[in-house]
């Protein structure tokens, strides 16, 4: 049994998870509404306060999406209830962000500055050299962070770029001059 797959789903007071048919799961909380239609092979329970996912046999493609099943609906109920979040920092001189409505603006050191519009559901922030981004749905949080670092990733020899707040860059050694 997949260990992921068999823990209930607690639901916490103030969500509501309805679930349609061919498994479309619509869960609704204090930041907001989500929906997606799982695989229609998992059979998905709501008893009361918990959310239970059960595979059909122990079939290889079965077993994979049990979990990944479970994880789906998990994250669509602490995305409702407390949203998610990702830290962005610019590092590098003259490498700036700013923020003006829902767009994005980042001088990374090339010829012109990038301009990114905030996806629908995601809102980011700027402070200083930090971007984050803001959202109840896990996937495009992720997402557009992951754009965001696109522009510049960060290079081994300086550490200039932009990272994720907790990514580690494994520095180089640069050149060495002739003896």
């Amino acid at each position: 049994m997949s260990r992921i797959g068999r823990m209930p789903i607690a639901v916490p007071s103030g969500v509501t998870v309805e679930i349609a048919e061919n498994n479309h799961v619509t869960v609704k909380g204090p930041k907001g509404t989500l929906e997606r239609t799982l695989p229609s092979e998992m059979e998905i329970k709501l008893d009361g306060a918990e959310v239970t996912v059960t595979r059909p046999n122990d079939l290889k493609r079965m077993k994979s999406l049990h979990g990944l099943t479970r994880t789906l609906i998990n994250n669509m109920v602490v995305g409702v209830t407390d949203g998610y979040t990702k830290e962005l920092i610019v590092d590098g001189v003259g490498y700036r962000a700013a923020k003006s409505g829902k767009t994005l603006t980042l001088n990374l050191g090339f010829s012109h500055p990038v301009e990114m519009t905030d996806p629908e559901g995601v809102e980011c922030t700027v402070d200083a050299n930090k971007i984050i981004v803001k959202g109840i749905d896990k996937e495009k949080v992720g997402q557009y962070a992951a754009e965001i670092r696109d522009k510049r990733r960060p290079e081994p020899y300086k550490g200039k770029g932009i990272r994720y707040a907790d990514e580690v860059i494994r520095r180089k050694v640069g050149k060495t001059g002739k003896k």
